[in-house]
């Protein structure tokens, strides 16, 4: 039996270290690996703060943080406490669960302090466009038009009163009445 191996080296190990002679580079590495582990726990307490994962997988503390922040919306309801006449023509309008803020900005300053924080009146000509521009991405009977064919360069208002933009509606736009005014061409809907 050329195969049998004396007790004494499996006692030992001798016969073990013999075939691990070569493996020297194995140990190095697996040293390597977990001096890195070591390392980047260490690392990991000094850059993961306390709090990250007391609520789930992010840091508790981001919760009180963004609570201290000043409030900046108001919300549509608070909105309709004082404009209750836009509020009355926005919700017989298509813009009806469209939020004030969404295009007038946040105006919780104005809610607070309504005589002095005077809110900057929106350009309709842009913001109508970041809704309305026709493309391929939206709804097929959602309200698209192509700005240069649809106004010419006229500011949306114009034509269309912005809290209730169908032409030809009694709401009235700050311009004048939607039903007095002209369809553009194009094809508004």
């Amino acid at each position: 039996m050329a195969d049998h191996i004396p007790f004494r080296h499996l006692l030992y190990g001798e016969h073990l270290m013999s075939d691990l002679k070569d493996a020297g580079h194995l140990f190095r590495f697996a040293g390597l690996f977990v001096l890195v582990f070591l390392v980047f726990l260490v690392v990991r307490g000094y850059v993961v703060p306390k709090s990250f994962g007391v609520y789930g997988h992010y840091r508790g503390a981001a919760i009180g943080e963004i609570a201290a922040r000043p409030v900046k919306f108001a919300g549509h309801q608070t909105c309709e406490t004082c404009h209750t006449d836009i509020a009355d023509t926005k919700t017989k309008g298509a813009h009806t669960h469209v939020n004030c803020e969404a295009c007038h900005g946040a105006l919780a300053a104005h809610a607070d302090d309504p005589m002095t924080v005077t809110p900057v009146k929106p350009d309709t000509a842009v913001l109508c466009a970041r809704c309305h521009t026709a493309s391929a991405a939206k709804p097929k009977d959602f309200p698209q038009v192509d700005l240069a064919d649809h106004s010419g360069g006229v500011p949306c208002e114009t034509c269309h009163n912005p809290h209730s933009p169908i032409v030809g509606s009694d709401s009235g736009s700050s311009a004048g009445s939607d039903s007095t005014a002209s369809k553009p061409k194009g094809g508004a809907k």
